[in-house]
């Protein structure tokens, strides 16, 4: 869709972001129906997009949560927090057990986010900025995180 491609274009303003959504959708591994979320105007203009994407802790499928676009006019009027939450809501609505990101360490904490290295989980990014939200009672599993080919990390 290119309303998200440009909200993601004019957000991060550069084209890694817009492109590793494209390359998300296409990718029948990556993709999940119903967890590309947008955020629009009264008259419709797209202002914000999430995008929860299949990765694994080992065997265990589990979604990770990235990009997070909002238009530069838009930023800090809730619209990015918005998108998190109604994501984060159809996740656990389709039956998700846990959400993965690489973030900022003063924002995602709000939204029940914790250190990935506090479960055992760690992956080809670590470090502090790697987050993990359990969306479910179920046992975290611990382990390595795999993303699908389509993130090049």
């Amino acid at each position: 869709m290119a309303a998200i491609r440009e909200v993601n274009l004019q957000a991060f303003g550069k084209t890694y972001e817009p492109n590793l959504v494209e390359a998300l959708r296409a990718d029948p591994s990556a993709w999940l129906p119903g967890l590309s979320i947008v955020a629009t105007t009264g008259d419709g203009e797209v202002v914000g997009h999430v995008l929860l994407s299949r990765c694994h802790i080992g065997e265990t499928p589990v979604l990770s949560l990235g990009p997070v676009a909002v238009l530069p006019a838009y930023q800090g009027r809730g619209v990015g927090s918005a998108v998190i939450r109604a994501g984060l809501a159809e996740a656990r609505t389709q039956g998700e057990q846990l959400v993965i990101l690489l973030g900022h360490l003063d924002y995602y904490p709000r939204f029940g986010f914790r250190p990935a290295a506090d479960f055992g989980i760690d992956g080809p990014i670590s470090g502090p900025h790697l987050m993990v939200l359990p969306l479910d009672d179920q046992p975290v599993p611990a382990g390595t995180i795999s993303y699908p080919v389509t993130w090049d990390l």
